[in-house]
């Protein structure tokens, strides 16, 4: 069994560690999260900070997921995946055995897949994204990498959505639209017009923020 440290020691952590119990694959040795040291959660302690992957590695452990969520920003979560995976560790790829994918699907190196989520055919999910809770991904639709699709929201068919974007909670996007790179979809938001690059959208339909309306 491979042994495994987790980045991140909050409510994403969570989730994922209940996912990769499941398949009891790895040996999770320890989580990094240096605002949670001395903590534990469902049983697995946190160790310390990022300082401590080179030590793990000499150690033996060898794999990392990335236990950091991510709302409105998924920086953290693409800084942490960079580090761990430069420091030489294989960032694993946790697929929740509720959820259903397509053999013609195709999920990227360091991605999460949760409970209920669905991946059509022809799909393309980059590394490192999270594909939450209940989500669906229609066929042919392609999200880029460090992405989170949120619980329970909805892209239509050839979607396409850029690096480091943030689909929030029951969102709904119809076929055919481009969401531009570090842009944010609001929760319930209905997107029916493509998303510009870094932009902030809302409401039914959806609609631009102002810089104000976004803070």
């Amino acid at each position: 069994m491979k042994k495994a440290v987790g980045l991140g020691a909050g409510g994403h952590a969570k989730v994922v560690l209940e996912a990769l119990c499941l398949h009891n694959e790895y040996d999770i040795v320890g989580l990094l999260d240096p605002a949670r040291i001395g903590q534990a959660v469902h049983g697995v302690s946190v160790l310390g900070g990022d300082e401590l992957l080179p030590k793990l590695l000499v150690q033996g452990v060898s794999a990392v997921f990335i236990g950091i969520g991510g709302v409105k920003d998924n920086s953290a979560r693409r800084d942490a995946y960079l580090r761990a995976v430069s420091a030489g560790f294989t960032a694993i790829t946790v697929i929740h055995p509720s959820a259903i994918i397509a053999a013609s699907a195709q999920v990227e190196q360091g991605s999460v897949v949760l409970a209920g989520a669905i991946i059509n055919p022809d799909a393309r999910v980059g590394e490192n994204t999270i594909i939450n809770s209940g989500a669906i991904v229609e066929h042919d639709c392609e999200i880029g990498a460090h992405v989170h699709v949120a619980p329970g929201s909805i892209l239509s068919g050839g979607v396409r959505v850029g690096n480091g974007s943030y689909i929030g909670v029951g969102a709904v996007v119809r076929e055919g639209i481009r969401i531009g790179e570090q842009s944010m979809v609001a929760a319930g938001a209905v997107v029916v017009r493509d998303v510009p690059a870094r932009a902030v959208v809302a409401g039914v339909p959806a609609r631009p923020l102002s810089t104000e309306q976004a803070r």
